[in-house]
Parts: C-alpha cells; structure tokens; sequence
C-alpha cells in the first residue's frame, strides 16, 4: 500500500501544483518512472474538477463559454499550465528550429514564440467552445471532462511506449521506455472513465485519440528523434482537445 501511495503522490506531484509531502514519498528514479500508472488517475482528478466548476457555473445561468472559461482556470491554477507550457515548447521548437540541436534548444528556453502562442491559442479555445457545449449537470460533466483528462494523460504513455528519450538529460529522460505492467495499468485506467459514456463516442474518442498519439509520435521522432518532457506535455494537451470534441458533438 505504501508504494501504491508513493506512485500516486509522485504523480500528482509532477503533474499538479498540489502538496503531496503527507504522502509516502520515493526516493529513486525507478519509483518515479513505476508511477507513470497514476497519470490517467490525476487527469481525471483534474478534468473532473473543471467539469464541476463548469457544472457550477451552469447551474449559476453562466452563459456557456463563460463557465467552460472558468472551468479551464481552475484547472490550471491546479496543474500550474505544466502541460500547456510543454505544447507552447514543442510548437516553437517544431516549428522554428532547423535541425535537431536548434530545435531542442528553442525548446529548453522559457521564452515563448509565435508558433507557441497560435498553439496555445487554438488549443485552450478548441476545449473552451467544447465544454461549453457540452450537455448535463455536474455530475456528468465532471465524468465527462475527467474522462477527456485521463484521455489525454494516457496519450504520455503512449508516446513514452512508441518514442525513446531524444535527450540524456531533463525530466522525460529519467522516465525511459516504461516497463510493461504500469504501462499497462495506466492505460486501464486512461480507458474505464470513457466507456462510462455512450459507447459509440467512447470508442470515436479512443480511436482517435489513439491516432493523434501516433500522429505525435511520428511527427516527434522526426523532428527530435523522440520525445521530452514538453512532448508529453504537448500529447496530453492534443489527446484532452480530441477528446473533448468528440463528447461534445451532437
């Protein structure tokens, strides 16, 4: 039970600005790579989150695009826009860099570039008009939006299944190719809170989720031969806006 714990705290420790030190704690880089499992388990944490607060401001008679606005906000003050940050990264180094070193580097700077903005732009605008129009109270919008979360965390353990390390260092590198069993694991639980919708769009949601990842992961093994840190970040902000679009279409 404890590791268990561990695997949970190390994973909404990385992924969220939530304090985590009055859980058991690991203390080797083997524990953090084992709790990949979790990822899926903290999306949905969050994505259920925002789909209260949308629930909230629906039930407030909140024009729809107003309370999808306020839903996204507080899911970013919980994660800290960790996941948006690696999207911005991942469009200017993509997009500007002229090879693999120029585009690593423009990657590792913090400032932000056009290519950076056009993404997140499109990407927080495409969930906005989404959940905005998605149906129901809070219940079922907090299940719906936990579910394109997990969705979209499971996408990393997909491009750290399909993609090695393109660096030595930073964060991704530590993590590798996961072993099997978390994999596994993880990717059960990116699955189960989607088939608790209708199962047509639950499926339409997996399968194309599924093919952005592998869009992704080409697009990144030719760019940068592989992934970082900002890639898995740009796979769970892509596999969240897919997601999120399929529930919402009528």
């Amino acid at each position: 039970m404890r590791d268990l714990l561990a695997d949970v705290a190390a994973a909404f420790g990385l992924l969220t600005r939530l304090p985590t030190t009055w859980l058991p704690q690991h203390q080797d880089a083997t524990g953090f790579a084992r709790a990949i499992w979790a990822y899926p388990l903290v999306g949905f944490a969050i994505g259920a989150f925002g789909g209260a607060v949308l629930g909230a401001g629906a039930w407030l008679s909140l024009p729809p695009l107003l309370a999808a606005l306020c839903a996204l906000a507080a899911t970013l003050l919980l994660t800290g826009g960790f996941h948006e940050d690696g999207l911005a990264d991942t469009a200017d180094g993509f997009g500007g860099g002229r090879d693999t070193v120029r585009k690593l580097e423009i990657m590792r700077d913090s400032r932000i570039g056009s290519y950076g903005v056009l993404a997140l732009v499109l990407a927080l605008g495409i969930r906005a008009s989404a959940m905005g129009a998605l149906p129901g109270g809070v219940l079922t919008l907090a299940l719906i939006c936990g579910a394109a979360a997990a969705l979209g965390r499971g996408m990393i353990l997909g491009l750290l299944f399909l993609l090695p390390p393109a660096r030595r260092d930073g964060m991704a590198s530590g993590l590798g190719r996961p072993a099997l069993p978390p994999l596994l694991i993880g990717l059960v639980f990116a699955l189960v809170p989607a088939f608790a919708l209708p199962l047509g769009k639950a499926a339409f949601a997996v399968v194309l989720v599924g093919l952005s990842c592998l869009a992704l992961a080409r697009l990144a093994r030719r760019q940068i031969g592989g992934h970082t840190g900002d890639v898995l970040g740009a796979g769970a902000v892509l596999g969240e806006c897919v997601a999120l679009v399929v529930f919402a279409a009528s």
